[in-house]
């Protein structure tokens, strides 16, 4: 389990440094707000107030992540598997565990 004390960052810190990522990937990709609500169906202003302070519901999260072509790092969440001892991770591996 991440602790969020040893990174140093709390869940809103979170949850604004991807609204930053999402705003900068709009830009670079040229997508004005309008056009990226548009796009992924998310009304204008849940994409502004995500933009602003990082709250969105994941559902919109997830279509913005798609027009943004992100749909795979959705993907990657909770999906790591963390093993307790080096027999857990060995087993795993071939396939026993």
């Amino acid at each position: 389990m991440i602790n969020l004390d040893e990174i140093g960052m709390m869940p809103i810190e979170i949850q604004k440094e991807i609204a930053r990522k999402e705003k900068e990937r709009r830009k670079r990709k040229g997508f004005t707000q309008e056009e990226l609500a548009l796009r992924a169906d998310v009304s204008l202003s849940s994409l502004r107030r995500f933009e602003q302070t990082g709250e969105i519901s994941f559902a919109s999260l997830v279509r913005i992540g798609s027009i943004l072509d992100d749909e795979k790092a959705f993907l990657g969440l909770f999906g790591q598997q963390e093993y307790l001892t080096m027999k857990e991770l060995l087993n795993a591996k071939r396939g026993k565990g």
